[in-house]
């Protein structure tokens, strides 16, 4: 049986100080982000997933973005460096936490940078964005750590958005979603479904035809509930004020076996 279990990190109290880096810099409500942040835990937990939550970091005001600071892949994590240097304290509560899991731990090394939230893996495919956060020899350190195990390692550029995931995600059939203006190389992907929102590029999959997605993104929860996907929908504005998405929000574990 393939595990359920997802990593999440309470916001940092200092979560309105959190980098931008492509959009204007709005007021964050510090109070309304950790009851969003709740409730997105709540539909994880609601759809049959375990969340393990990680020591907080209060003093790194990114912290909550847990997913930027560990790479899975089958039962080998992968710690990353993150590319902001105000950034790299948040990954040894999180190597705490996988290597308790059980995990096989790695590293990227300097001069190596990569954020979790460029890699994006569909099947055996790994998918990693070469952009602002993760530079080449982060995407070598990668190809290192996991074609062995059998994954295929495809870059793409991402010069647009934050991150790869920033610009695009998968659903349950492989099928790459994306907002086309934010996108560098919509043609990399074999299978491509543009959406008509920019947040309609996220998604987690929750297991079968359930998909976690922003409120922000009303027409495309409708159009994928016209192709017979079940949206699951959570407000998260705050997080999406300092570039944030639902899957920054947690790092799923679904090939631990116990």
């Amino acid at each position: 049986m393939p595990s359920k279990k997802a990593l999440v990190r309470r916001p940092s109290p200092r979560l309105a100080d959190g980098l931008v880096t492509h959009i204007e810099r709005e007021r964050v409500d510090a109070d309304l982000a950790v009851e969003q942040w709740e409730a997105y835990v709540a539909a994880l937990r609601t759809h049959g997933w375990e969340t393990i939550e990680v020591d907080p970091a209060d003093d790194c005001p990114d912290s909550v973005f847990v997913e930027d600071t560990v790479v899975m892949y089958k039962n080998v994590a992968l710690i990353a460096r993150p590319g902001a240097e105000s950034r790299r304290d948040e990954t040894a509560g999180v190597e705490e936490a996988v290597a308790g899991l059980g995990c096989s731990v790695n590293w990227i090394w300097e001069p190596g940078t990569l954020e979790g939230g460029d890699v994006l893996k569909i099947g055996d495919t790994v998918y990693v964005g070469r952009g602002g956060r993760t530079n080449a020899a982060g995407v070598q350190q990668l190809r290192a750590a996991f074609e062995p195990l059998g994954a295929r390692v495809v870059a793409v550029p991402v010069t647009k958005v934050l991150h790869l995931k920033s610009a695009v995600t998968a659903l349950p059939d492989g099928t790459v979603i994306g907002h086309i203006p934010k996108m560098d190389a919509p043609s990399l992907f074999a299978r491509f479904l543009p959406v008509p929102e920019e947040a309609g590029a996220h998604v987690v999959l929750l297991g079968g035809d359930k998909l976690l997605m922003a409120a922000s993104a009303p027409k495309t929860a409708e159009l994928f509930a016209d192709l017979g996907y079940e949206p699951v929908v959570v407000d998260i504005s705050e997080f999406e004020k300092l570039e944030g998405c639902v899957t920054c929000l947690s790092v799923r574990l679904r090939e631990l076996y116990a």
